[in-house]
Parts: structure tokens; sequence; C-alpha cells
């Protein structure tokens, strides 16, 4: 079996680098419309941005727990980033079959900055048998946790019962938090990419997955 292969979610599955700012616009008025908030037009506008510390203090403004509401979003924000998958408004990238195929030869895996919600269906969604998926929790500590922490990279070594391989994203901060947790890294290019420096920390430049295939 070769070295496992650890794959960032968005701009390396899912098209575009990350979740559209609408879906968490109408999570977070259906959350605080669950709470029977009613934030000033400020307070709503806040809330609506994952800004942890304006987070925090609009809810205890508003009387409503800040870890209730927050738990909320990330799950509305799931359930409308997965209507946008099903419908097709936001699509798959076409080369992502190589990763099936890879799935097939070596162990993968699948983590992401995005909700680990998301991150199983996703995986469910795309017809890849990874043998971890692992996303943010819906926490603000969850949500703190995130690249360019190396944290839940780490934690799919742990799972996995690994400290080595290759890890293949889209951005900077994919890099960083490969190697911060002691895995190589890719870099894929995307068209959102495309002018972007190549991280001197990456170990390898990707035009696209199948070129995994010379890799593994």
């Amino acid at each position: 079996m070769s070295r496992p292969i650890l794959f960032d979610m968005d701009g390396v599955l899912l098209e575009g680098p990350g979740t559209d700012p609408q879906v968490y616009t109408d999570a977070a008025d259906t959350a605080l419309a669950d709470l029977e908030a009613d934030p000033t037009p400020a307070q709503r506008a806040d809330l609506r941005r994952n800004d942890l510390e304006n987070v925090r203090e609009h809810c205890e403004a508003l009387d409503i727990d800040p870890a209730r509401f927050w738990k909320l979003k990330e799950r509305y924000a799931s359930r409308g980033t997965h209507e946008r998958l099903r419908t097709g408004e936001r699509g798959l990238y076409d080369d992502i079959d190589a990763i099936a195929d890879l799935a097939e030869r070596t162990t993968t895996g699948l983590v992401t900055n995005n909700r680990h919600e998301t991150a199983a269906f996703v995986a469910d969604f795309v017809g890849i048998d990874f043998d971890v998926v692992r996303g943010r929790d819906p926490t603000f500590e969850g949500f703190r946790r995130r690249k360019p922490e190396p944290d839940y990279i780490e934690d799919a070594l742990d799972e996995l019962g690994v400290s080595e391989g290759l890890y293949v994203g889209d951005s900077r901060k994919d890099v960083t938090a490969g190697r911060a947790a002691g895995l190589e890294t890719a870099f894929l290019r995307r068209s959102h990419n495309r002018d972007l420096d190549r991280p001197a920390e990456a170990t390898l430049e990707l035009e696209s997955l199948a070129a995994l295939s010379d890799v593994v």
C-alpha cells in the first residue's frame, strides 16, 4: 500500500475556494428566527459573518446563547450548502474521479476547514470511499482550529494511525497546515489560484488531480 493522501475539499473537490457568503447570510437569519431574536441591522450584519468576537458580543446583548446560535448557524449553513450541491448550483471538478481511483490503491482522506457535517455529506455525494473524513466542529473552538492550524489534519492522521503522507490543497494555508502536521504537500492549481505564486513549502505543484497517478 502506498503512502496516505489527504485532500482539502473546497477548491479541490468542490468548485470555488469556499462557501458562498449567501449561505451564511441565510443560515444566520434562520438561526436568529429559531431563537426569536430581534437584532438591529448592524447586529444582524455582524452575525451573518464568521467573526467570533462580534458574534459572542451581539448574542450576549440579545440575551441568546452564543454557542447555541453558532451551532444552529453551522447546521443551517450545511443544509444550504448541501442543497446547492444537489441542485448543481455548486459544481464538482471534472478530475475528482482520480481520487476514486487512488482510493482503490492507497489510503485516502478528506480534511477540510468546512463543517464536518458538510464534509461527510460531500464524501457520500461524490461516492468516494475515503478512509477518514474530518471537518470543523460546530463550536467556537472548532472554528479556531481551522487551517493554517494543523489540528484537523493531525486528527485525521491519528484516526488512520499514521504519521506521514501527502496533503493536497489549493491554498497557502493548506500547505502551511500540511507541513506543520509533518506531511509533504501538493499545491493544486485551479482557476481561482492561477495567478498565485507556488508556496515555498509546497513539495509538489499539480495542474490536475489526474497527475497524482504519477506520484503514487
